[in-house]
């Protein structure tokens, strides 16, 4: 179970839907693969949804492909390619965001990032948001040996931002980064407001808290100091 963040010294928080809104960076580059392959647009809320699961997910909601199909990993450094070409230009922190970092760091608490995606995206997409005060520790899949919903990365955000788990939170839109904030032994919110997949419950993740909307997580957080 989740220890409350008595002492609270550190937030984390997972990156695309639950800190900066990329989706609108995602969805004309699965239109776009989709056209390279003859395919009519699709809704664009159904690719929003799925962004948070990451690229091969894109390429197989966007060409109705399994990632054993013949071809699937050309496709997805296509898609990625793509992707490079567009990163940083339209994504955005969600709203309330940086009001809260600032807060965070009046009050001398520090924040992190934990994501799965890869340090060769994540990197260029923070310097071209320069998002002040600027994150204390970042942790990519290429860090770690696990990615989550294994612990691994939060507890290297920890050591990176000196503290302990259970004096930290973990913020996130899907349900493994719940899994993964809970393994850990933080206190975790539920990002109600990032990439949901149609049919899933933020509710049913487990998460101590859940925010509806972005503007919400100052209080959730600053009310476990």
């Amino acid at each position: 179970m989740s220890r409350a963040a008595n002492g609270l010294r550190a937030v984390i928080f997972d990156l695309d839907g639950t800190l900066v809104d990329t989706a609108d960076e995602f969805v004309p580059v699965v239109q776009a693969l989709r056209a390279e392959h003859g395919r009519e647009p699709m809704d664009a809320q159904r690719i929003r949804a799925s962004v948070s699961n990451g690229a091969r997910a894109l390429v197989s909601l966007g060409l109705d492909m399994h990632e054993d199909d013949p071809g699937f990993e050309s496709k997805r450094l296509r898609l990625l390619d793509l992707y490079s070409e567009v990163l940083g230009s339209i994504a955005r922190p969600y709203p309330g965001i940086l009001e809260l970092l600032d807060e965070l760091q009046q009050r001398g608490i520090t924040w992190g990032i934990s994501t799965n995606k890869p340090k060769a995206y994540t990197e260029p997409l923070m310097r071209k948001l320069d998002m002040q005060p600027a994150a204390g520790s970042v942790v990519c899949p290429d860090d770690v040996t696990n990615r989550k919903p294994h612990p691994e990365s939060l507890y290297r955000n920890c050591r990176e931002l000196d503290c302990a788990p259970h004096q930290a939170i973990y913020v996130g839109d899907h349900l493994r980064d719940i899994e993964a904030g809970r393994s850990a032994g933080m206190y975790t919110i539920a990002a109600a407001y990032g990439y949901i997949e149609p049919g899933d419950d933020p509710a049913r993740w487990g998460a101590d808290a859940i925010a509806a909307n972005s503007t919400d997580l100052s209080a959730l957080i600053l009310a476990k100091q």
